[in-house]
């Protein structure tokens, strides 16, 4: 009896030290998608994909972007570091460098090589540029490096910014068709990697048409095919469905797959792959997958917010995220997994649709910005004093600036007051201005927490809301305003009680509620806010 009592004794402290923390985190991202978008679209969703997550999971109907610029660089590093790009310096997807005075790639790494079936440029990429560690690299030393962290993404920078320094692997997909890597993870693509690709998966997507996935009266929800605010998806005639994808892959290669909702359901078959072959999951120490689906992106760019392109990607994706939960309950177990879902950022609605109907609103183009300041600058001072206008950044060059002997303080309100009496401006800060924000300026917070001096510019603009220096057709985002803040936010699986939460809540609150969650050290940068419904039990 005494032997029976202890092996029972055993068994429970055994459980419990299990349960301390589930056998595999999961982070899932969905490039460029709004809050609005699960409800917009719920009627048509199935019971299985988003509507699972929101009735079984924790969802904050409220978390926003704390920082300005919006994009899916700084984004995917927000996530996972609970950072703002003023400490983990990824201020934008690529940005002119204040201190290199060049033009620098967020994931740019030139002692790196590629690994797999790529081109040199597309290889060379790792986490160099990240300055803060991430959830998934304290998940790594929480377990003395036996956890494994892999990282996955039609994008270099949504694969490789979420798994951190510390990954075991971070694949993203080539215009070769292949799933690459870099030397920085090591010599050579696992054998798994290797023979997915030789099978060329992503063929069976583009021998086929992208029709639409439901019946033409489920998208009502969505404008007309055919409207005068959609791009066209490789050299379509009309941005409309179905559009022949085995057409577009013969004269342009599979990097087509990316704009389609079919580069969704590739990267589910290859994660699928990932979990088996490298055994996420398996044992009681914790392992790490994050997944970044990155064609919602690139169709919401091309076609916009209200194209009936952009709704039947969702709809395709529901499926998709059906589909994976169900293998995750399979191959991990129902109890054994954490997972959340968000996005790197919303998007804004066309500009060109808002004009139209009525409301006094202006594509600019930052061409059109950099020739303005050009010819204010020659006129005012004899010289275009401007080194460089990218990312709402303007940068003076200080050089010229000194051998005219000009007062660079001077030179810089003399901008401020410019472009003030411009249509499209709200307001205008000076570095000087941003470095001594108390944080009662509600916009100058957001470009503070989005500002690194060794790396912005002199100057930073604000636009108003609605106006947009993206292209007349199709979508961008970047702004502190929320259309491109308000992001959906659900936490799933283990540990994790049902329930919602209408309060306004930061993004960077997500890592460090995930650390906290399963017992790790917070991120090294992050401002440590948590979210307490995801822990209470």
């Amino acid at each position: 009896m005494k032997k029976i009592v202890l092996f029972l004794v055993f068994v429970l402290s055994v459980n419990l030290q299990a349960q301390q923390r589930p056998k595999l985190v999961v982070g899932i991202v969905v490039d460029q998608m709004k809050t609005e978008y699960l409800y917009r679209f719920s009627d048509d969703f199935s019971a299985n994909g988003f509507k699972r997550l929101m009735d079984n999971g924790y969802t904050f109907h409220n978390m926003h972007y704390n920082y300005m610029p919006t994009y899916t660089a700084p984004g995917h590093a927000s996530i996972y570091t609970g950072a703002t790009p003023s400490v983990h310096g990824i201020v934008g997807n690529g940005w002119f460098n204040r201190s290199s005075g060049k033009q620098m790639y967020c994931t740019d790494d030139a002692s790196v090589s590629t690994l797999g079936n790529g081109t040199k440029e597309e290889g060379a990429m790792s986490p160099l540029n990240l300055q803060a560690t991430t959830v998934t690299d304290e998940l790594k030393m929480a377990t003395n490096f036996k956890g494994k962290v892999i990282g996955m993404s039609m994008k270099d920078r949504g694969a490789i910014l979420p798994a951190g320094h510390f990954a075991d692997w971070a694949f993203w997909f080539s215009g070769t068709g292949a799933f690459i890597s870099s030397s920085f993870y090591g010599k050579e693509l696992p054998k798994w990697v290797t023979k997915f690709n030789d099978e060329k998966k992503f063929m069976p997507y583009l021998n086929k048409a992208w029709d639409l996935y439901k019946p033409a009266s489920t998208y009502n929800e969505s404008m007309a095919d055919n409207n005068p605010y959609e791009g066209k998806l490789y050299g379509s005639e009309t941005p409309t469905m179905p559009y022949n994808l085995k057409n577009m892959y013969d004269k342009n290669g599979a990097g087509v797959i990316r704009s389609t909702p079919f580069g969704n359901d590739l990267l589910a078959e290859f994660a699928k792959e990932a979990i088996v072959r490298e055994e996420l999951g398996k044992d009681d120490i914790t392992d790490f997958l994050t997944v970044s689906f990155s064609s919602t992106d690139y169709v919401g760019h091309l076609l916009g917010p209200r194209s009936m392109e952009l709704q039947d990607t969702y709809l395709r994706l529901d499926q998709t995220i059906a589909d994976f939960l169900t293998y995750l309950d399979k191959t991990v177990g129902k109890d054994n997994y954490l997972l959340f879902l968000t996005a790197d950022h919303a998007g804004a609605e066309n500009v060109g649709y808002l004009k139209d109907n009525k409301y006094a609103v202006d594509y600019i183009g930052a061409k059109n910005i950099r020739k303005s300041l050009t010819e204010f600058s020659t006129k005012t001072f004899g010289a275009d004093l401007v080194l460089n206008y990218s990312n709402f950044n303007l940068f003076f060059n200080k050089e010229v600036i000194k051998s005219k002997g000009l007062d660079l303080m001077k030179v810089k309100q003399s901008f401020k007051d410019y472009l003030m009496t411009q249509d499209y401006i709200k307001r205008v800060y000076t570095e000087e201005e941003i470095l001594s924000s108390t944080g009662a300026d509600y916009f100058l917070n957001f470009i503070f927490k989005g500002y690194d001096p060794t790396q912005n510019g002199d100057l930073v603009l604000l636009e108003k809301t609605g106006y947009s220096e993206h292209a007349l057709l199709g979508t961008s985002h970047g702004t502190p305003y929320s259309y491109d803040t308000h992001v959906p936010a659900i936490f799933y699986g283990w540990n994790i009680k049902a329930g919602e939460s209408f309060s306004k809540e930061e993004i960077t609150s997500i890592a460090p509620t995930i650390s906290q969650k399963i017992k790790i050290s917070f991120p090294n940068g992050t401002e440590s806010n948590v979210l307490e419904e995801v822990l209470n039990k």
